[in-house]
Parts: C-alpha cells; sequence; structure tokens
C-alpha cells in the first residue's frame, strides 16, 4: 500500500527462526524450568518487537536478543524476590569456607541455586555464570552497587551453606 511505511519489526521476523534456540537455551540454563524458559522467551520477543519499533532502535541479532532475555530473566526473579520478600533468611557466616574459591561440581551447584531465593540465584547467575562486573549486576537487579556487593556476599553465604548440605546428604 501505497503511504503506509514497513513495520520495523520485520527485521526480527527474518532473525527469528536463527534466534530462538539461543535465547531460550540461554532462559533455560540459568532458570532450569522449560515452562518459566518459554514464557520468558516469548517476553523477550514482545520487548524486542517493542523496542524495533521505537525510534532509533538498535538493530536486532542474536547478541542483543541475550541482552533482552536477561533483562527479562532479571525482572522475572525481581518479580519473585518481591513476592517472597518477608521469607527471606540472611546468614552471614562470613567466616567459613567458601566453595567458590573451589572448583564445585557444576549439577549440585544448580541444584543448590534452585533452592536459593530469587533475588540470591540472580545475584549470583548474573554475577558468576554470566560473569558480569558488580555495578552491571547492581543495574539489572534495579540495585547500587553497594547493595549489590551485601546481597552477593548474603547470597555466596546462603549458597555455601546449602551447597554444604547438599553434600552431606
Amino acid at each position: 500500500m501505497e503511504g503506509v511505511a514497513p513495520d520495523p519489526a520485520l527485521g526480527l521476523l527474518e532473525l527469528y527462526d536463527e534466534a530462538l534456540p539461543h535465547v531460550y537455551g540461554y532462559l533455560l540454563a540459568r532458570c532450569r524450568d522449560a515452562t518459566l524458559a518459554e514464557d520468558l522467551t516469548a517476553e523477550t520477543f514482545l520487548a524486542a518487537v517493542t523496542a524495533a519499533r521505537r525510534p532509533a532502535p538498535p538493530p536486532p541479532s542474536v547478541g542483543w536478543l541475550i541482552g533482552v532475555a536477561r533483562h527479562k530473566l532479571a525482572d522475572h526473579w525481581r518479580r519473585q524476590a518481591r513476592e517472597e520478600r518477608g521469607l527471606r533468611l540472611l546468614d552471614a557466616d562470613a567466616e567459613a569456607e567458601d566453595p567458590w574459591d573451589d572448583t564445585i561440581d557444576a549439577i549440585r551447584a544448580h541444584t543448590v541455586l534452585d533452592t536459593l531465593g530469587p533475588h540470591h540465584r540472580a545475584a549470583l547467575t548474573l554475577r558468576y555464570l554470566d560473569g558480569l562486573p558488580v555495578p552491571e549486576v547492581a543495574d539489572h537487579l534495579g540495585r547500587t552497587v553497594h547493595a549489590t556487593e551485601a546481597l552477593l556476599v548474603r547470597a555466596r553465604a546462603a549458597f555455601r551453606r546449602c551447597y554444604r548440605e547438599e553434600g552431606s546428604s
């Protein structure tokens, strides 16, 4: 039709088949729940369409979509943390041996991560699995750098405690 501009999100349609397994795989590896990974994948592509329709959108790529997925996962964990905020248990066992300094069993570590609260799981995943520096973790979680550092201390302590319990059972 004359006078009708093409939808700027059409570039995503061309990328969809290539990007879908990467985005879904990224999310599944981090949340370890197929249904949640599917929902977050759908949210990722919807957010990407919205972003593509804004003025001066970024060029669509698999890497950019993984970044959008990372934000959607962090948003999910923030929502879940708000729901569970009253149930948080803080453990300040800072003097115990730290399994982060040793080689740890990946399967056992994922099992332990699944038992942690969403705020701890999000912080540890972004920092240690995604390898983001603390300021970027803070940005993803909507916290200050100092609050994120404190969260990471508590999250490592919770992980350490659960990791030991998992190993002794």
